[in-house]
C-alpha cells in the first residue's frame, strides 16, 4: 500500500525540472549523434544503411538515466520524448516528427525492466535489459515504417540494434549514473535517499 501510494505521489518540482533539464541537455547530444550517424554511414560506403543500428543506443540514454535519479514513472518516457522535441523543433532532426513516436517507445521499452522491478533494483542485468528492450521495441517500429521484414539482413540489423542497445542505451547508462552519483550532485534525489533506506 505504501508503495502504490509512494508511485501515484505527484513528482516534486526539482524532479520535474531534472527530467526537462535531461530532455533538453539529451535533445542536443541526440542532435549530434545524428550527425555522427550521418558521418559513419558514408564513412561505411555501401554497408552505411547499417551505421543506424549500430548507434542506436546512444539514443536511448535518457530514460534510464532519468528513471534511476528519479525512480518513479513514466519519467523515462517523458524525458525521451522532450529529447526528441528539442531535436525535431529546435535543432531541426532530419528524422522529422515521427522521431517523437520512436522516442516514447524507446523510453517505454528502456522503462520497462525498471518498472517490472517496482523501480527497486538498478543492477547492471536490469540497466542492459533496459538497453535491449528499448532498442528491440523501437527495432519493430523502424522495420514497419521502412519496410525491413522480409530483407535477407533484416537478423543482422536486429543483432547490430540489439547490441547496440545493450552496450550504450543500458551499460553506458549505468556508468554516467555511477559517475554523476560520486560527486554528490544528486545528494537531494530519490536514488541517493533510497540507497540510504536499503543499508
Amino acid at each position: 500500500m505504501a508503495d502504490r501510494a509512494k508511485i501515484n505521489k505527484r513528482l516534486p518540482l526539482r524532479d520535474i525540472v531534472l527530467m526537462v533539464m535531461l530532455g533538453v541537455v539529451f535533445g542536443f547530444l541526440y542532435w549530434a549523434l545524428v550527425q555522427a550517424w550521418n558521418l559513419l554511414a558514408v564513412a561505411m560506403g555501401p554497408a552505411g544503411d547499417l551505421a543506424q543500428h549500430l548507434l542506436l543506443g546512444g539514443w536511448l540514454l535518457v530514460a534510464p538515466i532519468a528513471v534511476a535519479i528519479i525512480r518513479r514513472p513514466f519519467v523515462g518516457i517523458i524525458a525521451e520524448v522532450i529529447a526528441s522535441v528539442i531535436e525535431v523543433v529546435f535543432l531541426g532532426s532530419p528524422v522529422g516528427p515521427l522521431l517523437m513516436v520512436a522516442a516514447a517507445l524507446q523510453g517505454a521499452g528502456s522503462e520497462l525492466p525498471f518498472a517490472i522491478t517496482r523501480y527497486r533494483r538498478f543492477s547492471w542485468l536490469t540497466y542492459a535489459l533496459s538497453g535491449l528492450c528499448g532498442a528491440g521495441l523501437v527495432f519493430i517500429f523502424s522495420a514497419f515504417r521502412y519496410a525491413w521484414f522480409g530483407q535477407d539482413i533484416l537478423l543482422l540489423r536486429l543483432g547490430l540494434q540489439l547490441a547496440s542497445g545493450l552496450v550504450l542505451g543500458g551499460l553506458l547508462a549505468k556508468i554516467i549514473v555511477d559517475a554523476l552519483l560520486r560527486t554528490g550532485v544528486l545528494d537531494q534525489f530519490a536514488i541517493v535517499r533510497e540507497a540510504g533506506r536499503a543499508r
